[in-house]
């Protein structure tokens, strides 16, 4: 016998997934943009 479905729950796991998905793909763009950065700052004139 299938079981009774959650809709709800299962709902809330996607959703929960792709709010974890999302967030880390904002935190690996944000290290590329970082390092990025740095690198473009590095060759600077001492005084």
């Amino acid at each position: 016998m299938a079981r009774k479905p959650n809709f709800d729950f299962e709902r809330q796991e996607r959703d929960k997934a792709k709010a974890a998905k999302k967030a880390a793909k904002a935190e690996a763009k944000n290290v590329k943009k970082d390092e990025e950065s740095g690198t473009s700052e590095a060759p600077q004139p001492e005084e």
